[in-house]
């Protein structure tokens, strides 16, 4: 069963669901744009019955948690939440899944407490400038300042432009529910949703920065890594799945054919069970 909860970090009224024994070591799965921790519901459901405790919390922008007025939409601000979060839930050791925004995200958490990653999967998450597509650099250069660039920017939020997010690469789109991108234009919809959204898309630039910092994380902590990515992806390329391998060499890396920007949607099948065998020897101490 999944619980639908809410935590209090700094203000922002976090919702999150969790599932798995209480006790269990845990998976903190951090989403990607324009989705929620909703985007976690069908793989959760596929883990259940592995001793993993299962967390995805909701950004501040995105899905039902709440943020108080004048709050500032950057990744650092992001991060600075999650951190908040992990400490709000006493999350002293997790395991971490990212997937998109979820990958800047969640690797300031773990450049900042590099102690409480016990294990890193990556779905679509990219940490290299070689895994960044044509599209998604001129996606990153545009600018607030620059006619027509903030147009640009939200058009990404309407329907149109979420479901492109989902169907672009996917080789047979009717696998894709058309619950995801409906669900996700109701929250990008909600008063105040798409000036944060936009305040995010011109901040990304910010993470090419952090690169850098991230990749010496990969070396110097040697978690295992899992990358698991949709060869389909419009932003992000087949290279920075590989890329991994430069900085984690033991690295399990799979390309999924088929599948694009949200793999799990077409790929569920193969994805759950490389988790599975992933988590588990660890979390039965072996």
């Amino acid at each position: 069963m999944i619980a639908h909860r809410t935590v209090d970090v700094d203000g922002v009224t976090v919702a999150y669901r969790e599932s798995g024994p209480a006790d269990g070591p845990v998976l903190l799965l951090l989403h990607g744009f324009p989705t929620a921790s909703h985007q976690f519901t069908r793989l959760m459901d596929a883990l259940a019955g592995t001793p993993y405790r299962l967390i995805a919390p909701d950004y501040p922008g995105f899905g039902r948690t709440t943020a108080p007025p004048g709050f500032t939409y950057t990744f650092d601000r992001l991060a600075d939440i999650v951190e908040g979060f992990t400490d709000a839930l006493a999350l002293d050791r997790f395991a971490l899944y990212v997937f998109d925004f979820g990958a800047p995200v969640g690797l300031r958490l773990a450049t900042r407490r590099p102690d409480r990653v016990t294990h890193l999967i990556v779905q679509n998450g990219n940490a290299y400038d070689e895994g960044l597509s044509d599209a998604a650099r001129e996606f990153a250069g545009l600018r607030r300042e620059v006619p027509g660039d903030e147009e640009r920017v939200r058009a990404l939020f309407t329907e149109e432009g979420t479901r492109f997010q989902y169907e672009t690469g996917v080789a047979d789109p009717a696998l894709v529910s058309p619950d995801n991108w409906t669900l996700d234009v109701h929250y990008l919809g909600l008063p105040g949703r798409a000036d944060a959204q936009a305040d995010l898309a011109f901040d990304y630039a910010s993470n090419f920065a952090h690169y850098p910092a991230w990749q010496a994380w990969l070396r110097d902590a040697a978690v295992p890594v899992l990358v698991a990515w949709g060869a389909g992806d419009p932003f992000f390329t087949p290279a920075g799945a590989k890329a991994y391998l430069r900085d984690a060499p033991h690295a399990e890396v799979h390309v999924f054919e088929g599948a694009g920007h949200f793999a799990l949607e077409t790929h569920l099948p193969e994805i759950a069970p490389l988790i599975r065998d992933f988590l588990t020897p660890t979390a039965s101490g072996r």
